[in-house]
């Protein structure tokens, strides 16, 4: 269960790690994001964004062409 929702369907890197990014500091540590992109590029984007930024990528997974993702607040 997420605390917030991101929807980044319809935006190209960098734009979608860009608004996880802004939200992700509004959160509280070990509050969940999930984030709906449509951006291929985002799969490799959302894994190399947790691990530069110590959260904790929860989830990655693609229905019907969007790509969902988990992301936990450090």
């Amino acid at each position: 269960m997420a605390d917030q929702e991101l929807d980044a369907k319809g935006l190209n890197c960098p734009l979608p790690i860009l608004r996880a990014k802004k939200s992700i500091t509004q959160m509280e540590s070990g509050q969940v994001l999930h984030i709906e992109a449509t951006d291929p590029g985002s799969v490799k984007d959302f894994d190399a964004f947790a691990k530069q930024t110590g959260n904790a990528l929860q989830e990655s997974r693609e229905e019907n062409g969007t790509f969902h993702f988990l992301i936990q607040k450090a």
